[in-house]
């Protein structure tokens, strides 16, 4: 039986794992009949199948006065206390009032239960699945006990209670091994691990002709070599790993681009790299600006283009992440079938690496190895279609909507009890 299921979390929006991730659920479900609605704080889904209620962003001004008094210290106040409970009370109303506006059977949870970005839309969540006992799955990316900034704080009795809340009408999903593992020993709850996924059995579409001009307007010639880091300029990026390589492969042909902005973590690592780029003599092209969520033109009069613009006209992904959730720039390359560099992150040597991928493997630095390697990716033709129509197919078998298609039935099967 089909149901009519809403989504909630603080925002879906932009190109963040959680916003891409979740529409990639709703496609799936919806090949099975169900009906997908959205609940958030900033929303970019068509607005007659969602409810935006900008208290619930974590960047609305109220949630920031909380986050800005309950991190980095060990103690809030009596006001914070109050702030926090008063906010929740009216978010859950705002829920039932989602619930019942779209007459919703059950729910996923995309993240709002595990990153506690917004304690009182946790609390609110929390409370609401206790008082109405409405079917849920909790969809976790990334838990608050792996980033390092939530370590001290003031609000563990609610960390304690909402991220994740231990709720027997609740189904949880994690996107690793790891976190399956620490989530089991933490809260003494089972989940189902399911990846990112990309819709492998479905080749990307064929060019329209909009980006057929992208190298030449981000001023690369035609016969230069594309290096592209599709990522923000964010320290865990390792992004002068990818300066280091196209150093080390010694050919001014050879032109490294960077796809996205620095966003929300300051721009100091985004000088060091600039700093970094110009001592090493190499060519560095920051394209931000012509980079957005959908196409269109700027107020110049130039063209913005999507990531997915950029993937066909490069010749080689670098992806040295010190960490990574899992790494959907690493199953976006494949899809593209352009090879990649990729430093072997926790996850990726646990979870990524066993299912047998051709990739240029770098273990925390850039070798003579890893450089030669990729100088015979870029060179040599015949070995590089054979490497990419490997990892597509390899990815085909292990991270396709298959797998998701598989994992979700099985889902609503137990939160629905049909």
């Amino acid at each position: 039986m089909p149901e009519r299921i809403g989504f909630i979390s603080t925002r879906f929006a932009g190109t963040d794992g959680v916003s891409l991730e979740s529409a990639k659920w709703a496609e799936v479900l919806w090949a099975d009949k169900h009906i997908s609605k959205w609940y958030g704080g900033r929303l970019d889904r068509a607005p007659a199948d969602s409810l935006c209620v900008p208290e619930a962003h974590f960047g609305h001004p109220e949630n920031e006065w909380i986050n800005q008094r309950i991190w980095g210290r060990g103690q809030r106040s009596r006001q914070v206390s109050r702030r926090i409970r008063s906010l929740a009370e009216y978010l859950k109303g705002t829920l039932y009032t989602f619930v019942e506006q779209f007459n919703l059977s059950m729910l996923v949870l995309e993240n709002v239960l595990t990153i506690p970005m917004h304690v009182p839309l946790g609390v609110a969540i929390t409370e609401f699945l206790a008082e109405t006992r409405i079917p849920a799955i909790a969809h976790h990316h990334d838990f608050y006990w792996e980033r390092t900034r939530f370590s001290l704080n003031a609000v563990q009795d609610f960390l304690e209670m909402a991220f994740p809340p231990r709720d027997p009408c609740l189904q949880h999903t994690v996107i690793n091994q790891s976190a399956q593992e620490e989530l089991s020993w933490r809260k003494g709850v089972p989940s189902t691990l399911i990846p990112n996924v990309l819709d492998f059995e479905n080749a990307p579409p064929a060019g329209d002709g909009y980006a057929s001009d992208v190298r030449a307007q981000i001023g690369l010639k035609p016969g230069d070599i594309m290096i592209l880091q599709p990522t923000r300029i964010v320290p865990r990026k390792g992004i002068e790993h990818a300066i280091k390589l196209v150093q080390s492969l010694g050919d001014p042909r050879y032109k490294l681009v960077i796809s996205h902005d620095a966003g929300d973590e300051g721009f100091e690592y985004m000088h060091m790299l600039h700093e970094l780029a110009r001592e090493s003599g190499i060519d560095i092209r920051f394209i931000s600006t012509r980079i957005g969520e959908v196409r269109q033109f700027n107020p110049e009069g130039q063209k913005v283009y999507t990531l997915w613009d950029l993937y066909p006209h490069a010749n080689l992904v670098t992806y040295p992440s010190l960490y990574e959730g899992f790494g959907n720039a690493f199953l976006e390359a494949l899809y593209f079938k352009v090879p990649i560099l990729i430093n072997r992150y926790a996850i990726f040597a646990r979870d990524i690496e066993p299912r047998g991928f051709k990739v240029t493997a770098m273990d925390g630095f850039v070798t003579k190895n890893v450089v030669e390697d990729v100088r015979r990716v870029l060179e040599d033709a015949p070995y590089r279609r054979e490497i990419v129509e490997h990892n597509y197919e390899t990815a085909k078998r292990y991270f396709s909507y298959r797998i998701l298609r598989r994992s979700l039935r099985t889902l609503i099967t137990n939160v629905t009890g049909l």
